[in-house]
């Protein structure tokens, strides 16, 4: 059988620059599917209602089909056993099928809510995917390339708040469009190629999966990471809620809209944190990176629901100040575990990691409007900061390991 290392496809251009460019679209166009859901219902609820759960259904499916994927896949080691661009393509067509199925659904029920759960589940096999398909080619720069992807993930999941600041696209658009991107991307993949830095695992070890908590080092990353996602996507999720809440407070004509924009902003303006996340990272180190910008982050978190009495322009400044940070980290803890891992065991253990994580996210997402109805935004963004505020600890803890020495050339 082929190596892994060895195996191209018959096209592929053999570059490290043409295959991640390539890896990098593929993944904002296959990302879109993630998020479709978001943008429907925001251009369903102008011309009629919907139901909180419902709504709720929606995006809650796309994140536990994510989950029941990841640990699927991870219990199988499929990105360490199988071709990641033929796991990539499958996932991506197959998401493109479930999303495309929604434009002549009916927007809710259970088949809507069946359809968005096998879309989560195939994206198991795009997002760690793609970052595994980075590594292959990293050498000084690991940091970078993940952040490169990160970034990605971040413009995907910034456009639908830019489709919801549209107010005469039939929202059936919204799907169809998404779809056909992540048809394109599972088509487009099949020509990059993978790097030289791969081992592929000869069968299933169920062992390794136990690496990400049995190992120190790679448990204290992997800490770090639940710490930052705790606070990441119920932020993305809440801001655009948040902002609304905050430009009717000062009386701003057509705030929905605005509100959508802005959200799509800060949340765009997170993919250039990645970027420069990734490229310190790898000058100065994983742990001085990821403790910075959670401390950072955490700070904006605290902050930000005590001002919407305040001037709209402090409450931006702020906005993305936290839009910038809250993502900024999110590479390294990847990249830590590429790191720190078994060779044999990277692709494995990095789709545990993103398991752990979006579970944790399930409740998080869930938790802030409750806090909010209690003790007002002030207590339902601050709740958000415990989350980083843990995982400084976690990474000074991982600075101070000696298995520390093997990130980021030894800069830890």
């Amino acid at each position: 059988m082929e190596s892994l290392s060895t195996a191209r496809h018959p096209r592929a251009p053999r570059g490290k620059g043409a295959s991640l460019a390539i890896v990098l679209l593929a993944q904002v166009a296959a990302m879109g599917v993630w998020f479709s859901s978001t943008a429907a219902v925001a251009l369903i609820k102008r011309t009629q209602a919907i139901a909180s759960g419902d709504e709720a259904m929606l995006t809650g499916a796309v994140q536990l089909g994510f989950v029941i994927g990841t640990v699927v896949s991870a219990t199988l080691a499929l990105p360490d056993r199988y071709d990641l661009r033929r796991i990539f393509a499958a996932s991506a067509l197959m998401a493109a099928l479930t999303t495309g199925a929604l434009a002549v659904l009916p927007p809710t029920g259970p088949l809507a809510i069946a359809l968005r759960l096998l879309t989560g589940m195939c994206m198991a096999g795009v997002y760690p995917v793609g970052i595994r398909l980075v590594t292959t080619w990293a050498k000084a720069d690991l940091g970078l390339l993940i952040g490169l992807l990160v970034a990605a993930l971040t413009l995907g999941s910034a456009s639908p708040h830019l489709i919801g600041g549209w107010q005469s696209l039939d929202w059936r658009w919204v799907y169809l469009v998404a779809a056909m991107l992540a048809l394109a991307a599972g088509v487009a993949i099949g020509f990059a190629s993978i790097g030289p830095n791969i081992k592929r695992a000869a069968r299933v070890d169920f062992s390794k999966v136990t690496q990400a908590w049995r190992d120190p080092a790679v448990r204290l990353a992997n800490l770090g990471y639940l710490g930052h996602m705790w606070e990441l996507y119920a932020m993305w999720a809440w801001l655009g809620l948040f902002l609304q809440y905050t430009l009717s407070l000062h009386g701003v004509a057509d705030f929905h809209e605005k509100a959508e924009v802005l959200t799509f902003a800060v949340i765009a303006f997170g993919a250039l944190g990645a970027w420069t996340g990734g490229l310190l990272a790898d000058r100065v180190g994983r742990t001085l990176v990821t403790i910075g910008a959670m401390a950072t982050s955490a700070t904006c978190a605290a902050v930000i629901g005590w001002l919407p009495g305040a001037p709209i322009a402090v409450v931006m400044a702020v906005a993305f100040v936290w839009g910038f940070s809250v993502i900024a980290d999110s590479a390294q803890f990847s990249a830590a575990v590429a790191e720190l891992a078994d060779p044999t065991s990277v692709g494995t253990l990095l789709t545990a990691q993103t398991c752990a994580g979006f579970l944790l996210t399930l409740a998080s997402i869930r938790l802030v409007p409750v806090v909010v109805a209690h003790l007002g935004w002030a207590g339902g963004m601050g709740m958000l900061a415990i989350g980083p505020a843990l995982g400084c600890v976690a990474m000074w803890r991982l600075r101070r390991h000696p298995a520390s020495r093997r990130m980021a050339g030894g800069k830890r």
